[in-house]
């Protein structure tokens, strides 16, 4: 993120001005505080993506610094700095607002990189914080297509119970979106849900996540800490991608499903719950069950009611919706539409990142986009061809039609990487130039009219 502003908060000067130097030159916007006051004070009059901090200050103590930043700045990406690494106070400082944390001994080389990753990981996690007021308004999914109402009649069918529920379906389809539907159709609607995002938490912090940890459970554990379902009494919790959850935390998990308690880290007191458990992944579950990496027992617990999300390439009818519903959101009131030949390229697409890439390509062709036409020219560079790792199942069709969709695919995405140059695609396709002009006749492909070219 070369344009990311980032705070350094460390009272020795050479770290600071190290640092400012090598960042500064990977195209990071840098400031400095020796303080913690000081960068309170800074924090207050900028915008900062993120706060390096080192939890040693002469004036303020760390942890009331990160705890005012996870309080009040939840935006701001906070990673810690040490120069003398304590597990315990790393851990504390983790499960108190910290993202990520950076040993001041390693090569600074790598802080850059460390930076980078974790300020992308953030913000697609913070994404589904500012999703959430749109999730209350919209209600359900964009599409009237056949499957999705599938999916609407299943949803309130189970929402009015307390039956667990297993979400199935890719990256990108909204698995969320229906825990949340589910959640607000029913009778514990005026609770919030509490969401948990599996993969996203340190292996050796999800534990204390989920169930918690009393006073002294650990070094830096100076206060009790509710965790995640203490958290969802009488409420639903959702758990994100639990097809990633290790062995030893499904064996905690099954006894929730099964007892409706359990204990938090550095207590032997079990702890009863009313909690309606909604999970979700991505995973092939039957997988995971036949390699040993699922419990069989838990996924009977979850899987009592299972609700499939169908991928975008299987609701194509969806995507003109799906295009104007994304078209408002993004288009600050322009009135942008959408060419004919982008909506053929849009159907013929595979969409192996489902609606989430189409709301990706949307944001940034309008983005690019000089006119108020979305036109095949502003989607270079964002679809991905078909590949081995392709979602396309082209074994579904006979031999001819699985070659001739191919085919469409290929001279439109080719085109539109050559800028609908034709000369320059029937290049790269290694082909003579009529040969290839006979291919776009074939599958009814043009150049967009302020693109064409001879």
């Amino acid at each position: 993120m070369p344009t990311s502003r980032i705070l350094i908060v460390d009272d020795e000067p050479g770290i600071r001005s190290e640092i400012r130097k090598w960042l500064g030159e990977e195209g990071f916007l840098i400031n400095e505080a020796e303080t913690g006051a000081i960068a309170l004070e800074k924090i207050k009059k900028a915008n900062y993506q993120a706060v390096l901090l080192d939890l040693k200050l002469p004036d303020i103590d760390g942890f009331d610094v990160l705890k005012e930043l996870h309080l009040n700045y939840p935006d701001i990406c906070v990673i810690i700095m040490t120069g003398y690494p304590d597990t315990e106070k790393t851990k504390f400082a983790l499960l108190n607002g910290a993202y990520d944390f950076f040993d001041k001994t390693d090569s600074i080389r790598n802080l850059s990189q460390r930076i980078d990753t974790a300020l992308k990981r953030f913000a697609r996690e913070r994404g589904w914080h500012y999703q959430k007021a749109d999730l209350q308004k919209e209600k359900q999914f964009i599409g009237e297509s056949p499957k999705l109402k599938e999916v609407f009649e299943l949803v309130k069918k189970v929402a009015g119970t307390d039956t667990t529920v297993l979400i199935l379906g890719e990256s990108g389809t909204g698995k969320e979106l229906i825990a949340r539907a589910i959640h607000e159709q029913s009778p514990r609607k005026d609770q919030p849900l509490i969401t948990v995002n599996c993969p996203s938490i340190p292996e050796h912090l999800i534990e204390s996540e989920l169930f918690g940890h009393v006073r002294g459970a650990f070094t830096g554990a100076n206060t009790d800490r509710k965790g995640k379902f203490q958290i969802a009494d009488q409420s639903s919790i959702f758990l994100d991608e639990i097809g990633d959850l290790k062995s030893e935390l499904q064996a905690n998990l099954l006894r929730v499903l099964q007892e409706r308690e359990f204990e938090r880290i550095g207590d032997s007191t079990p702890i009863k719950v009313d909690v309606r458990v909604i999970a979700a992944t991505n995973k092939k579950l039957n997988e995971l069950l036949e390699s040993g990496k699922f419990r069989e027992d838990l996924y009977f617990r979850l899987n009592v009611i299972q609700i499939q999300i169908p991928p975008l390439r299987e609701r194509k009818e969806d995507i003109p919706l799906l295009v104007e519903h994304f078209i408002k959101r993004y288009g600050k009131g322009k009135p942008f539409q959408v060419s004919e030949e982008v909506l053929e390229i849009f159907k013929a697409y595979d969409w192996p990142g489902n609606v989430r890439e189409l709301e990706n390509v949307i944001s940034r062709a309008i983005v690019l986009e000089d006119g108020n036409v979305i036109t095949g020219n502003s989607l270079t560079g964002m679809l991905k061809m078909p590949n081995k790792n392709s979602h396309i199942k082209f074994t579904n069709y006979p031999f001819q039609e699985a070659k001739n969709l191919f085919e469409k695919l290929y001279v439109q995405k080719i085109l539109i990487e050559c800028n609908y140059n034709i000369t320059h695609a029937a290049e790269r396709a290694g082909m003579d130039r009529s040969n290839f002009k006979d291919k776009m006749k074939k599958h009814g492909i043009v150049v967009p009219k302020r693109r064409r070219r001879r």
